[in-house]
C-alpha cells in the first residue's frame, strides 16, 4: 500500500510518500517539502501569528493535494514542537481542520522519542545492543535509551536548534557573550536528564538522527548524502569541539558555504552544534553513527504494525 506520513514540524512541513506493507521495509516514493519555520512565526505571547497560521493552513493543503496526486490510500499527520507548545494551539488545529479536512494529533515529546528510538531499533537491528538515540530537532531535543523496540527512558528538552537560535543568538556573527549564555543554558538543561540515562550503565552504540547531526557529520568529513543511506557516517565529540568556536565565528552566509548546509539551516547550525557537544559531553558520548530513518519512519513502522497481515 501507498502511506504518506505529514510531519508538521517546527522548521518543516515534510510529507514523505511510501510503498509498505507489514514485515517489508517501507521503499520512499516520494517527498515534499516546504521549510516553513513555524517555531519563528510566534509571536510575544507564543501563540503562532494570524499570517504564520495561513501560511501554514496553505502549506498543509498542498501537502494534502501532493498525497492525493501520488495516489496515497492513507496520510498520517502529526505536529510537533512549535504547535504542541504554541498557546493559540487549537486555534490553529481547528483552522487547519476547517479548511483542509485533516485533523493534525499533536505528538508529545516522549512519543518523538519513542518514535525516533523505534525508527533506529529497526534500522541497525538487534544486534546494535541498547541504544542511546539523540535527535535535534526545531523545537526540541529528543533523548532515549533502551535495548527493545520501547526504550527504557524517553526525554524531549525545549533545545531545538530553531527555537534558541531565535531566542538566544541575534547577531550575525552571534556576540561570544551569547554564545556563552546559550551554551551555559543548554548543559544546565541536559544536566537534568543525564542521571535517567546513566543509570541503566553505557550504551553499546549511540545514534543521532535528524537535519542538524547530518550536517554536522558532513562538515566534520562524513560522506555525502549522494553517496548512498548505507555508507556509514560518524560524529565524533572532538571534531564537533573543534568546529563549535569555528561555527560561531562565522555569519550565516559562511556557514551556508560549508560542505552539506543548506541556506535555510545555516542560521541554526551553530546552536544545533552547542547542543550536540553538551549532549555528547554530558552523556559520555566520544563517537555516534548518523541513522538515515527517524521521527517520520517511525510513525510509518508503527502504523504497519497495526494493520493485518
Amino acid at each position: 500500500m501507498r502511506l504518506g506520513v505529514l510531519d508538521v514540524g517546527s522548521n518543516t512541513v515534510h510529507l514523505l510518500v511510501v510503498d509498505a506493507h507489514p514485515g517489508a521495509r517501507p521503499l520512499p516514493a516520494h517527498s515534499h517539502k516546504v521549510e516553513l519555520r513555524l517555531a519563528e512565526l510566534l509571536d510575544e505571547h507564543g501563540a503562532v501569528s494570524p499570517e504564520g497560521i495561513d501560511r501554514l493552513v496553505a502549506v498543509i493543503a498542498g501537502a494534502a493535494q501532493a498525497a492525493e496526486d501520488k495516489g496515497c490510500e492513507d496520510v498520517l499527520p502529526f505536529a510537533t514542537s512549535a504547535v504542541r507548545e504554541a498557546t493559540n494551539a487549537d486555534e490553529v488545529l481547528a483552522r487547519v481542520r476547517a479548511e483542509t479536512g485533516i485533523d493534525l494529533p499533536i505528538l508529545s515529546g516522549p512519543d518523538e522519542a519513542r518514535l525516533t528510538f523505534l525508527a533506529v531499533r529497526r534500522w541497525f537491528g538487534w544486534s546494535a545492543g541498547k541504544l542511546l538515540v539523540l535527535d535535534i530537532g526545531g523545537g526540541s531535543l529528543e533523548i532515549a535509551y533502551g535495548i527493545d523496540e520501547e526504550p527504557y527512558a524517553a526525554a524531549s528538552l525545549p533545545l531545538g536548534a530553531g527555537r534558541l537560535t531565535s531566542g538566544w543568538l541575534p547577531g550575525d556573527p552571534p556576540q561570544a557573550s551569547d554564545v556563552r549564555a546559550l551554551r551555559r543554558h543548554v548543559r544546565a538543561q541536559i544536566a537534568r536528564t543525564v542521571g535517567e540515562f546513566s543509570r541503566f550503565g553505557a550504551p553499546d552504540h549511540v545514534v543521532a538522527t535528524s537535519k542538524t547531526f547530518k550536517q554536522l557529520a558532513r562538515i566534520a568529513g562524513a560522506a555525502r548524502s549522494a553517496d548512498g543511506l548505507y555508507v556509514q557516517r560518524d560524529l565524533t565529540r572532538k571534531s564537533l569541539e573543534e568546529w563549535v568556536p569555528r561555527l560561531a565565528a562565522m555569519t550565516t552566509a559562511e556557514r551556508a558555504a560549508l560542505p552539506g548546509v543548506s541556506e535555510g539551516r545555516a542560521s541554526q547550525l551553530l546552536a544545533g552544534a552547542l547542543v550536540a557537544e553538551g549532549a555528547m559531553d554530558l552523556l559520555g558520548v566520544e563517537e555516534l553513527e548518523i541513522c538515515p530513518w527517524a521521527l517520520r519512519e517511525g510513525v510509518i513502522l508503527r502504523r504497519l504494525d497495526h494493520l493485518p497481515t
